[in-house]
């Protein structure tokens, strides 16, 4: 201040920290006479300000915020069940865990901004879920051969078991050819309801036409969404890894044979995770050891070549006396 007074300059203004650590030294001094920058009466008007700003903090309305863990729990609810409610939510924490909440407590925690809050119906994974044992998909997919020319391979499966129906191999596809392979994959006494398959040009209104008359609803995925027919999609990245990845067909006839080993050794020898672990045709339970880790006296493995040596599959086997 002395500074400001000799050199006859202008003070700045005083920063909101500078005026609160004025207030707080006014405590313990005399400061009447000492400010040469501010007028008592203005320190005093800064020292009414922070006490109504204290007063505003301290008094603030509403209650007290409910525990981070309820409001996680309240979200998770709202977007896992988006037909539920407030109340069906405050019921729930109430009945089942024990937790007192209002459903105005619930609603003030809504994911209001959260899309998954605008959705009102189940997702396309639930209704596959539910689905699972009646929902039939297929897909086209490409393989080059070694002179360069293009061959389509059809996949046809049942999502429920994950098993593969049907697959055969074309140069030029139709839609008559599509619809004669979908006439061979599902027989007549079939339990299915739905088709999936996507927006692919062979995929026709003769060919709906021709699946509705063999008693299955089409399902055409949204454009562009290839995560609607996921399992089907996944198939075909798990052929293209295990088998066409390491395979230059020499032309139709041998992809199709290529296929069609591989297909078997799916259905019958491959472990899927999904099902349990599980294997499609595998109509019964792995028997129960008491001796995990050891064989019985009497077994022995075997090894089986798939694809010449590409994959293998073990089994037990009674060994000779």
């Amino acid at each position: 201040m002395a500074f400001y007074k000799e050199r006859e300059l202008r003070p700045r203004p005083l920063t909101n920290a500078a005026r609160l650590w004025l207030v707080f030294c006014s405590r313990f001094f005399d400061w009447r006479p000492a400010p040469l920058v501010v007028k008592p009466a203005t320190l005093i008007g800064w020292h009414r300000k922070a006490f109504r700003l204290f007063w505003r903090w301290k008094s603030r309305p509403g209650r007290r915020r409910i525990p981070r863990e309820l409001r996680q729990l309240i979200l998770q609810m709202a977007r896992e069940n988006p037909s539920w409610g407030e109340e069906r939510i405050a019921d729930e924490l109430w009945l089942k865990l024990s937790i007192h909440v209002s459903p105005r407590t619930v609603r003030a925690y809504w994911p209001a901004k959260d899309p998954w809050s605008k959705r009102r119906s189940q997702s396309w994974n639930t209704f596959t879920r539910n689905h699972a044992r009646a929902l039939v998909a297929c897909d086209f997919m490409v393989a080059v051969a070694a002179r360069l020319h293009v061959i389509y391979i059809l996949v046809v499966m049942e999502i429920g078991t994950r098993r593969i129906l049907h697959c055969n191999t074309t140069p030029h596809l139709t839609a008559k050819w599509t619809i004669q392979q979908l006439r061979e994959a599902i027989r007549s006494d079939h339990e299915y309801r739905f088709l999936i398959h996507d927006r692919h040009a062979t995929f026709s209104s003769e060919l709906d036409a021709a699946v509705a008359n063999l008693g299955l609803q089409v399902l055409k995925t949204p454009i562009r969404t290839p995560q609607a027919n996921a399992y089907c999609e996944r198939l075909i990245g798990t052929i293209r890894r295990e088998c066409l990845d390491f395979m230059i067909p020499l032309n139709e006839r041998h992809l199709r044979r290529i296929v069609h080993e591989w297909v078997s050794h799916y259905n019958r020898g491959r472990p899927h995770s999904c099902l349990g672990p599980g294997i499609p045709d595998q109509r019964t339970a792995p028997p129960y050891r008491l001796h995990r880790h050891s064989l019985e006296g009497e077994k022995r493995i075997i090894s089986t070549s798939i694809l010449g040596g590409l994959h293998h599959e073990y089994a037990l086997e009674r060994a000779a006396a």
